[in-house]
C-alpha cells in the first residue's frame, strides 16, 4: 500500500463519517411526515377551520378563511413526505439536503397542525392577526434575550446566563417602577441589574478563566435564588408598594394599523416592542457593516490575530458581555411592564434557554435569531389559543409545545451549526 493511498485513507473515513451524521435531517423530516400522514391526514376530523382575517374594528374587511381538514391534512402530508424521501436521495448521493427544504417542511407541518387543531376544537375559529400579534408578543424576550447571546458568543463569551439576566431584568423593573411609579426608571433598573449579571459573568470568565458554562449556570441559579426571596421578604409584605409596577400602553400608528394581518402586528406595539425591532436591525448593522463588528468577530474567530493587530481582545469582550447586558435587561422589563401586571418568582420560566437556542437555529446572526425567536414565541402562544378553543389535544402537551419545538429545531431540522471558532476559550495575552 503507497503512502498516498495511507495518507488519503482517513480522509475517506471522515468523509462516511460526515455523510452518516447527515442522516440525522431526512430521519427527522420522515418521522414528523409519518406522524402528519397518521395524525393529520387519516386522523382527520373532517371539519372545517375557519381563520378570521379581521376582527370587526378594522376600518378594512375581508371575508374569513375556510380550509377542510382533510384536503390540508393530505397535502400537508403529501409535501412533507415528498421532502423526506427527496432529502433521503440528496444524502445518499452525498450531498446536503437543501436549504429551502427546512422552512417548506416547517412550513407544511405548522399549517397541517394548526388547521387539525382547529377544526378538531369545540370552537372551530380563530383570529388570524390576533395569533400572529400575540406571537410577536411573547417573542419579544426571546429576541432581546438571543440578541444578548449574539453579542457576547459574537465576542468569544458563551452566555448560559440569559436566563438570569432577563430574570434580573424583570425584577428590578417591577420594583423599581413600583415605587417611583416611573416607566424609564423601572426600564433603566432592569438594565442596571441585567448589567450587574453580565459584569459578574464577565468578570469571572475573561479575568479570572473560570468555565463559562459553569458561571452561566450559577448565575442563572443565584439569581432565581435572590429574586425569590426577595419577592417573599419584601414584595409580598407590601404588594401596592413594591410589586405594582406601571404599564406601557398601545401606541397604534392610524391607518397602518388597519392593514389586514400585519397591520396590529407591526403598527399596534408599545414603545419596547417598536424598540425590539431597532435593537435587531441596529445589532445586525453594527456586527456585520461596522469596524467595531469586524473587530468583535474577529475576537471571535481568532483572538490572537486580533491580538496582534493592536485589538486588545479582552477589554473589547469584557465591554460586548456588558452591552448584552443592557440589551436582555431591556427584555426581562418587558415581562413586568408590558406582559404582566407584577413581578412572580422565576416568571420567566425557562424562556433565556429558550433564547439561547433561537441563537443557535439562527446560526448566531441576529436576523435569523429574530425568526427563531419568533417560531418559539408562536409556538408558545399556539399553546394558549389552542388551551382556550377546546382542542382535544392534551393540556400537558399543548405546554410543552415550545419546548418540543426547541429540540427538534436545534437537534434535527437546523443540521449543523457552526459557532464562533474561539467560543468559550479563553485568551491569555504571551
Amino acid at each position: 500500500m503507497s503512502h498516498a493511498t495511507i495518507a488519503k485513507a482517513p480522509e475517506a473515513a471522515a468523509a462516511q463519517t460526515a455523510v452518516i451524521r447527515s442522516w440525522a435531517a431526512p430521519a427527522t423530516y420522515m418521522v414528523l411526515g409519518l406522524l402528519s400522514l397518521l395524525g393529520f391526514a387519516i386522523g382527520s376530523p373532517n371539519a372545517d377551520a375557519r381563520f378570521r382575517i379581521t376582527d370587526g374594528s378594522q376600518k378594512i374587511s375581508v371575508p374569513d378563511m375556510v380550509l377542510g381538514t382533510t384536503f390540508v391534512g393530505w397535502a400537508g402530508a403529501v409535501v412533507m413526505l415528498g421532502i423526506a424521501a427527496y432529502a433521503f436521495v440528496l444524502v445518499r448521493a452525498g450531498r446536503k439536503p437543501a436549504r429551502w427544504m427546512m422552512p417548506v417542511f416547517a412550513a407544511a407541518f405548522v399549517i397541517s397542525f394548526l388547521v387539525w387543531a382547529i377544526g378538531s376544537a369545540d370552537t372551530p375559529n380563530v383570529y388570524l392577526s390576533g395569533l400572529i400579534a400575540g406571537s410577536f408578543t411573547l417573542a419579544t424576550p426571546l429576541i432581546f434575550g438571543s440578541l444578548s447571546g449574539v453579542l457576547c458568543e459574537r465576542a468569544g463569551v458563551v452566555n448560559i446566563a440569559i436566563e438570569g439576566q432577563l430574570l434580573a431584568g424583570a425584577f428590578c423593573a417591577a420594583i423599581v417602577g413600583s415605587m417611583t411609579g416611573s416607566l424609564f426608571a423601572g426600564v433603566l433598573a432592569a438594565v442596571v441589574g441585567s448589567v450587574l449579571v453580565s459584569m459578574v459573568l464577565a468578570v469571572f470568565a475573561i479575568k479570572y478563566r473560570v468555565n463559562q458554562v459553569i458561571v452561566g449556570v450559577v448565575l442563572n441559579v443565584l439569581v432565581a435564588g435572590l429574586t425569590s426571596f426577595l419577592f417573599s421578604t419584601v414584595m409580598v409584605t407590601d404588594p401596592e408598594k413594591y410589586n405594582e409596577p406601571p404599564a406601557f400602553s398601545v401606541i397604534r400608528i392610524p391607518l397602518l394599523a388597519d392593514i389586514p394581518i400585519f397591520g396590529p402586528i407591526f403598527f399596534n406595539q408599545t414603545i419596547l416592542g417598536y424598540g425590539m425591532y431597532l435593537a435587531v436591525f441596529v445589532v445586525w448593522f453594527g456586527l456585520f457593516k461596522t469596524r467595531w463588528g469586524l473587530r468583535v468577530r474577529a475576537v471571535g474567530e481568532h483572538p490572537k490575530a486580533a491580538d496582534t493587530v493592536g485589538i486588545k481582545v479582552n477589554s473589547l469582550r469584557f465591554w460586548n458581555v456588558v452591552l448584552a447586558g443592557v440589551v436582555a435587561g431591556v427584555g426581562g422589563a418587558f415581562f413586568t411592564l408590558v406582559t404582566s401586571s407584577s413581578f412572580n418568582k422565576e416568571m420567566t420560566a425557562g424562556q433565556g434557554f429558550i433564547a439561547l437556542a433561537a441563537l443557535i437555529f439562527g446560526r448566531w446572526n441576529p436576523i435569523g435569531a429574530f425568526f427563531a425567536a419568533l417560531l418559539f414565541g408562536f409556538s408558545l402562544n399556539l399553546s394558549f389559543v389552542l388551551t382556550i378553543l377546546g382542542t382535544p389535544v392534551p393540556s400537558q402537551f399543548m405546554q410543552m409545545l415550545p419546548y418540543a419545538v426547541t429540540i427538534f429545531a436545534v437537534a434535527g431540522l437546523v443540521g449543523k451549526s457552526k459557532a464562533p471558532a474561539a467560543v468559550g476559550e479563553p485568551y491569555v495575552k504571551e
